[in-house]
């Protein structure tokens, strides 16, 4: 009888596999290694960066809607109209996490903000809903950040919806074509709705479009404690990197590190070396870290509604620093070198976040440092935009946008960047306040100062 058995591996196979079994789980535990001290560091802080972060309350949203009522006035615009979106959350919150997303549908559901003029010259917001009639009940469920009822305008399937809003009571004594500004999210088949029923339809503008771009010192608080919260935990987690941690790993572990202290990650772009020469990557993230490695992380989070957007770009903390009077190794120069001239533009770009300076000026000082180290091919993107709720929010900040200038309250990321391909890229990324007099204030604590410290 033979004692041969079938379905056994043979001794070498077993033990092939054995091994890779032990070396999967070594490595499962180094990794969860990995993602604890991340943790526990950020941990350690005390989340200092929260204290700045007070909710939005009733009030705030009303005060939003005046200053709206106020600047339609200004406008010459006799109503804004929004559909559910960033911008009906900025003015109604209707979209926070503990309610029901209202998406936008083939239905309209519209905010419609008027300006009301009392006999004392005060302005305040009048705010109605166009509604489909079966749906009244939920909209009134939605709490939306109201002292009073909210007024619907019901319509039926059957009905035309924009001819109902039309003839309601809000707009039935108007004379001439009532003048509707639309938010720059309205889809185009409701502009035309609107306009086909007799409205004339304009885009926004103005000082409209300021209320949103000027942030409140609630606001900047609350983006303060975000950027801040975000760039800490890069930070922390940095220290904690090893070889052979690949781009989706450190990706993953941030996400974590950003969850244990109360941010919800909503991007997180990790690239190593020449991935990181396209700005927004675009690998699967399986590049191996290594010693003399460059890593980009550009990542965002929400807070209380609000967004962060930030990024660093540095080595490893088990590469070697050359010492203050030391050459460094030839094969780290250029890295270096580019890092010290996206740093400049980044340090020039912000000179120019002061009022009335144009949304221009503040790409061309970074460009022309840029340019001038010889780089200037190799920024393809415009210098950053404006940040609140959305990550991306107007004026943007690039060398056409000439007419725009900037005011007190508005808050912008500066973001500069080298991407030389087949080599590496480079990015910093920090976020800025506008203020009344002298140099912006920094929201995202402490600019890097190197890039062993990021």
């Amino acid at each position: 009888m033979s004692n041969k058995c079938d379905i056994c591996s043979p001794p070498q196979e077993t033990s092939h596999r054995n091994h890779n079994e032990s070396h999967s789980r070594l490595a499962s535990a180094l990794y969860d290694e990995f993602q604890q001290c991340s943790i526990q560091n950020l941990q350690s802080t005390g989340l200092y960066f929260l204290e700045t972060a007070v909710p939005i309350a009733v009030k705030d949203f009303e005060d939003r809607r005046g200053r709206l009522a106020r600047a339609l006035v200004a406008d010459d615009a006799d109503a804004f109209i929004v559909e559910p979106g960033y911008t009906f959350k900025y003015y109604a919150n209707v979209s926070q996490p503990e309610w029901e997303v209202w998406e936008p549908e083939e239905r309209p559901f519209l905010m419609v903000v008027q300006p009301s003029r009392h006999s004392s010259g005060r302005i305040t917001a009048k705010t109605s809903f166009l509604c489909p009639s079966f749906e009244a009940e939920r909209a009134r469920l939605l709490n939306m950040p109201f002292s009073e009822p909210i007024d619907i305008i019901p319509w039926e399937e059957h009905w035309n919806p924009y001819d109902t809003l039309k003839s309601s009571s809000i707009f039935v004594s108007f004379d001439r074509a009532p003048r509707l500004m639309v938010d720059e999210e309205m889809r185009d088949f409701v502009q035309r709705g609107l306009a086909s029923s007799g409205f004339e339809v304009i885009g926004l503008t103005g000082e409209v479009e300021r209320v949103r771009q000027i942030k409140s010192t609630k606001e900047a608080g609350i983006l303060r404690a975000v950027n801040t919260g975000t760039v800490e935990a890069v930070r922390q987690m940095r220290k904690c990197l090893y070889p052979g941690l690949t781009e989706s790993e450190i990706a993953q572990a941030l996400d974590n590190s950003l969850r244990s202290a109360g941010l919800e990650p909503f991007f997180d772009i990790v690239l190593f070396d020449e991935n990181a020469a396209n700005p927004h990557g675009g690998t699967n993230g399986s590049k191996v870290l290594e010693a003399e490695t460059f890593v980009l992380i550009d990542v965002g989070a929400h807070l209380l509604g609000y967004s962060s957007d930030i990024c660093r770009t540095f080595f490893p903390p088990f590469l070697e620093k050359p010492p203050a009077n030391a050459r460094a190794p030839s094969s780290l120069e250029e890295k270096l070198a580019v890092w010290d001239v996206v740093f400049e533009a980044q340090t020039q770009s912000a000179h120019q976040f002061r009022v009335n300076l144009s949304a221009a000026s503040v790409d061309i000082a970074a460009r022309k440092v840029i340019t001038d180290a010889g780089y200037g091919d190799a920024f393809t993107h415009r210098v950053g935009h404006g940040i609140g709720i959305k990550a991306h929010e107007s004026p943007y900040l690039h060398k056409g946008n000439i007419n725009t200038q900037l005011k007190a309250g508005m808050v912008f990321t500066s973001e500069p960047g080298i991407y030389l391909v087949g080599k590496f890229g480079v990015r910093h990324e920090d976020i800025f306040l506008v203020r009344e007099d002298g140099e912006p204030i920094l929201l995202t604590g402490s600019r890097p100062s190197g890039p062993w410290n990021p």
